[in-house]
């Protein structure tokens, strides 16, 4: 991989790390009381992915880019960037859904982020550990889902 395309992976990292915390401050504003636990959790995966730019920011030798430059370039922060749009007044359920349909976007952009080579070790060893968070994440708001369904 070159080094451009290094740059290329872990910029779009960044991007749907942004879109993600966008999408999660969003349901923030917008939940209803009923859900108020909900928040805390969200506010956590929010936290979590500014964590994570700050990190591959650094890897990539640049300023952290927290919730700037949204120019989205591909479809899974895309998907984010539309969840976004769809949260609102909406059942425990639906929230769920669309929190979850956001967070398949990312756990594919770091499954394919983590599947590439070329990588610095030190690249693979932050990303590997992001998409860990990633994936438990994802599957908790699933877990949540699925139970708000039942």
């Amino acid at each position: 991989m070159s080094t451009n395309e290094n740059a290329s992976l872990i910029g779009d990292l960044i991007e749907i790390n942004n879109d993600r915390v966008a999408g999660f401050e969003k349901v923030i504003e917008d939940i209803k009381d009923e859900n108020v636990d909900l928040k805390a959790i969200f506010a956590e995966y929010a936290q979590q992915s500014r964590k994570n730019v700050q990190e591959l920011s650094a890897i990539a030798g640049t300023a952290p880019h927290l919730e700037e430059d949204k120019s989205v370039s591909g479809t899974l922060h895309r998907v984010w960037i539309d969840v976004k749009s769809l949260f609102g007044g909406s059942d425990r359920a639906s929230i769920l859904s669309e929190a979850e349909r956001g967070e398949d976007a990312i756990k594919k952009a770091y499954q394919d982020a983590v599947n590439r080579s070329g990588l610095s070790l030190e690249a693979q060893e932050i990303i590997r550990g992001q998409a860990q968070g990633i994936y438990a994440a994802h599957d908790r708001i699933k877990a949540l889902r699925d139970a708000a369904k039942a």
